[in-house]
């Protein structure tokens, strides 16, 4: 549950929007997307709460969203976090449900999930669940609006993981600068306001004012929560009529107390906090520069798109553009612009540039380009091709939408209604239809020097600052800027040649249906030669005009060191740079494309509109084949690399247990440090070396879906073959086939607790401890699989209550499964400022064994209960090509090729005991399980140093190995066999 403000949230228009009691339920026509056959409904119950639902035939799971037009705008002077706070403690407990955690536990239970998040100006609340489970969901969802409990025991507890959430923030850079950000503003407006909360906040400033917490609580709900300012979106299989029914008679008690709509009218900028130049030092290496103008909401004219259609300009990298005369001139490696937070009151638009060492030493050049682009770009009107070309894209992108999970989609559409008419909830502001120079122009007309903010972030401001933020301790320090300094900045710049972009060539035209002539509900091999092999699969679910393409480029020389494991990743990111100028318009118009390094060489990926997409992956592969290194570029992307490198050791505790557990997992991986080592000595010449080697050994493994047919497949990989292996200069060669690749799993000790600790790498700062208790059960086997799932399903809300909500371990508390190349096994992760890693896993011990007598007493129905939501799971249909693909492609790559895995996992469960169940939680799971394996990562914080040389010292405990070294264990223990090869080297 976090509380960042969202881009797609914001205040309603202050009078007109606010649903009052006298809006009848008139008819409206929802503007929808042509290949959308979803029923919508607009409906105002008798106390005024606002609703859509949406009837989906087609759908497995239902969802809700319930927007409330509440924020941490309305918390109360000196209780900061209030709101947020009141949001945690909805999900606890309600009259009619008075016991605790009853409404996540069914959800949990019927294959479902459930979250909230706190903006400046709404809260939102959401789940979704089994189709047949809505009317019980429903019911105890309502119950947040109608009579939530808030006991005493729970308010303390909530306010534990509330502060435990903002230590887990408190060392991240983008939430120290928004808040940086809202503190350089008038502190008369509540943007100035800290949101998330914390301890003292909530706890100890109230209490020395005589304030009880619990009886604010209450106060701001009761005061706040009326069903006027509330938007509720039902996403359901029934019928428009039984959904109205189910929201009527469900609903309808929520109280309207009269709430008038809340507005904060005026800009959170004064005069005093523009013209500056504001200099603060980040937590992670690197250099940022952000140049930001108040400017009117895009919000007010969302019609007329001004903020995209400028966006889209000072954003662009194809030639001539600010980044790419920024990245020629060596000064940027990143440019992204656009309107940040934003509500019907006011705006901010921004320029965000990633800076070079160079370009931070060219600061005062780069903000001239910047000021000088947009000087251009007001004086040199506003084409209406561009604007015909962005309204050409955002219409085939809102026509030829992907189908999203209805969670996702009922968020989105609650927090629109707040903003738009019901006619424009779907469409929002996603389309601008009405072409209006002057709204543009006016846009444009307030990014002057006269209203500049800019916020430069680097670590050499160390010592140079004068000032911290109270609420995230970070360093700054501010300088009047003055325009005329900016005007003598642009005119300093370099004079380079800054110009309107060309015509966009990927705009798709042709987005007609190929016909499909076998309905095949899998994947099929249809060509096999011995540089590559392809698989296909027609689009026989979505129809919609796109293709999904992967392919893995199989080079043993890839990995096999840290060196050229490094050497993997520049060429990569080299390539993506050179493509950059090129395919840059290929994104705009829907067609994305990624060159990556993974875990057997490197991989493109393609997905998006079919229309062009042979003329982009001719071009990607084009660029392989004739790849030079350019050596100014080359040490851009080493910088960039390095830097990433270098600021590992400020990832969560918990992200880098995830590190040591797949550093001791998985064969042929290498640590952070090594890698860093042999990238701070390569050169140009080292990557151009290296190329020829890598590429000698190639295979390629293809896959292509959607929109596309057999025969144009085959010709695609036919002309990349040609490309890159039969042409008097290609470099690449076929990989022999005992070379081909797998990837191992270590095997852990039947019977054996082996433990790893490590003192966070940023153990000075960091306050959080982290604990990845995993345990590793089995290899691939659909019995088994099906066993772990359901155990994983049963066992995952009882977790979370026990060992965030009632024990406040911390703020993260999860258990999943695990995947590791087809290895499968149970995963808890804690991140904690409270307890030491030793101290969390002899709490997941703990738990296990109270579970223990959970599952044996787990009554007949419930466990039905459990297996029927599974099942519904695994039926559940897929979304769009991404989701069909995904699942396909993880079969091909990991050498499995269980294409009918979900249909004969149901078949499995439907015959599935309980007691099959327990005897699989008996035998691997349990404590003193006889086939139990255990590997704990212990990640040690600060404030639990002494815990971890306690830890090093003390002799392991009875069946307990300590590992002192990663490699040398790794060395030691046998691995898994690999499913590639068999059925994976399958003959035509």
């Amino acid at each position: 549950m976090d509380s960042r403000p969202r881009e797609v949230d914001a205040p309603i228009e202050a009078a007109d929007g606010a649903a009052a009691p006298a809006i009848a339920n008139v008819e409206v026509e929802v503007t929808k997307p042509r290949n959308d056959k979803r029923g919508y409904r607009r409906v105002v119950l008798p106390n005024a709460l606002e609703c859509l639902l949406i009837s989906d035939p087609d759908t497995d799971k239902a969802a809700a969203s319930m927007n409330v037009s509440v924020g941490y705008f309305c918390d109360p002077d000196g209780m900061e976090g209030l709101a947020h706070f009141l949001e945690h403690m909805l999900f606890y407990a309600s009259e009619k449900y008075p016991i605790e955690d009853t409404y996540s536990k069914y959800i949990a239970e019927h294959g479902g999930s459930t979250n909230a998040f706190t903006t400046s100006e709404h809260t939102n609340f959401y789940f979704d669940v089994n189709n047949d489970c809505l009317d019980d969901a429903l019911d105890r969802f309502a119950q947040f609006f109608i009579k939530p409990l808030m006991s005493p025991d729970a308010t303390l507890r909530e306010i534990k993981a509330v502060d435990s959430e903002n230590q887990k923030n408190l060392l991240s850079d983008p939430w120290r600068m928004s808040q940086l950000q809202k503190h350089l503003c008038s502190n008369n407006h509540p943007y100035h306001k800290f949101s998330t909360g914390n301890w003292d906040t909530l706890e100890v400033k109230p209490k020395e004012k005589g304030l009880d917490t619990r009886l604010e609580l209450i106060k701001f709900y009761d005061s706040h929560y009326s069903a006027n300012l509330m938007q509720l979106v039902v996403y359901g299989k029934e019928s428009l009529d039984n959904i109205q029914t189910l929201v009527e008679s469900k609903f309808c008690d929520i109280k309207n107390v009269g709430r008038k709509q809340f507005s904060f009218p005026g800009h959170p900028c004064s005069s005093k906090d523009l013209q500056i130049l504001v200099k603060a030092v980040p937590i992670k290496q690197g250099h940022t520069l952000r140049v930001l103008w108040p400017i009117t909401p895009n919000v007010r004219h969302y019609k007329e798109g001004p903020c995209r259609y400028v966006s889209h300009l000072i954003g662009h990298e194809g030639e001539g553009s600010l980044f790419y005369i920024l990245k020629k001139l060596g000064w940027a490696m990143s440019l992204e612009s656009g309107e940040g937070d934003w509500s019907y009151e006011f705006s901010f638009f921004s320029v965000i540039i990633q800076l070079t060492d160079v370009g931070h030493e060219h600061m005062e050049d780069v903000v001239g380009l910047v000021f000088r682009y947009i000087t251009l770009l007001q004086t040199s009107g506003t084409p209406k091709w561009i604007f015909d070309e962005l309204l050409a894209i955002c219409e085939t992108g809102f026509h030829y939408r992907d189908k999203s999970p209805p969670i996702n989609y009922v968020v989105n559409l609650s927090s629109n209604m707040q903003i738009f008419p019901p006619e424009d909830w779907l469409i929002a502001s996603s389309v601008p239809s009405k072409f209006s120079p002057d709204a543009i122009q006016r846009v444009l007309n307030e990014l002057t020097p006269d209203n500049v903010r800019i916020f430069w972030e680097s670590k050499l401001f160390e010592g140079q600052t004068n000032s911290t933020e109270p609420w995230y301790g970070t360093s700054y320090c501010v300088e009047a800027v003055l325009p005329s300094t900016i005007q003598k900045w642009a005119e300093m710049a370099p004079n380079e040649d800054l110009h309107l972009p060309k015509p966009n060539i990927f705009i798709p035209t042709d987005l007609s249906l190929k016909k499909v002539e076998e309905k095949t509900s899998f994947p099929c091999m249809l060509r096999k030669t011995l540089f590559s092999r392809l698989w296909y699969k027609p689009d026989t679910l979505f129809f919609t005009p796109k293709v999904y393409i992967k392919m893995d480029f199989h080079c043993p020389v890839s990995h096999s060191s840290p060196e050229s494991s490094v050497l993997t990743g520049v060429f990569t990111r080299l390539l993506m740079d050179y493509l950059n100028d090129y395919a840059y318009d290929a994104e705009v118009a829907g067609l994305y494309y990624a060159v990556m390094p993974n875990d057997t060489g490197f991989q493109i990926t393609i997905v998006g509109y079919n229309d062009k997409m042979a003329t982009l992956l001719e071009t990607v592969v084009g660029k392989i084949a004739d790849f030079e290194v350019k050596v100014d570029r080359f040490s851009v992307i080493k910088e960039t690399m390095a830097k990433g490198y270098e600021n590992f050791k400020f990832q969560q505790p918990y992200q880098q247990a995830m590190y040591y557990c797949r550093l001791l997992l998985e064969e042929q991986t290498w640590p952070w440090d090594e890698e860093l080592a042999a990238l701070s000595n390569l050169e140009a010449s080292d990557l151009e070396n290296f190329l020829p080697r890598m590429l000698a050994k190639t295979f390629i493994e293809c896959y292509f879906a959607g929109n596309i047919e057999p025969s144009e497949a085959k010709s695609v990989v036919q002309n990349i073959e040609g490309t890159l292996f039969n042409s008097s200069t290609s470099v690449c060669k076929s990989l022999p086939p005992s070379q081909h690749l797998t990837k191992r799993i270590v095997k852990l000790e039947r019977g054996l607790r082996y433990y790893y600790p490590a003192m966070c790498l940023n153990h000075q700062d960091e306050k959080n401890s982290s604990l990845l208790h995993y345990i590793q059960i089995h290899q691939d086997d659909l019995k088994q699989n099906v066993l772990l799932q359901l155990l994983a399903l049963v066992a995952k809300q009882p977790a979370f209550h026990q060992l965030r909500s009632v024990e406040q371990l911390g703020y993260i508390t999860v258990l999943r499964q695990r995947n590791d190349s087809g290895v499968r096994g149970l995963q808890f992760i804690i991140q904690s400022t409270v307890k030491d890693p030793s101290y969390l896993d002899a709490r997941v011990e703990a738990f296990l064994k109270m579970f223990e007598v959970t599952l044996h007493q787990m009554p007949d129905a419930e466990f039905k209960s459990n297996v029927n939501a599974l099942i519904d799971m695994k039926l559940e249909k897929y979304k769009n090509i991404r989701e069909e693909s995904a699942f396909f492609w993880r079969e091909i790559s990991e050498g499995t090729l269980q294409f009918d895995r979900k249909e004969a996992g149901v078949a499995l469960l439907r015959e599935l005991k309980k007691e099959e169940l327990i005897e699989f939680f008996d035998n691997y799971v349990k404590v003193g399980a006889p086939e139990k394996k255990i590997l704990s990562i212990q990640v040690y914080g600060g404030p639990h140093s002494s815990e971890y040389e306690k830890m090093l010292h003390d002799a392991p405990p009875p069946h307990s190995h300590q590992i002192t070294d990663i490699f040398s264990f790794r060395r030691s223990r046998p691995l898994y066999g690999s499913f590639k090869g068999g059925a994976g080297q399958m003959k035509l």
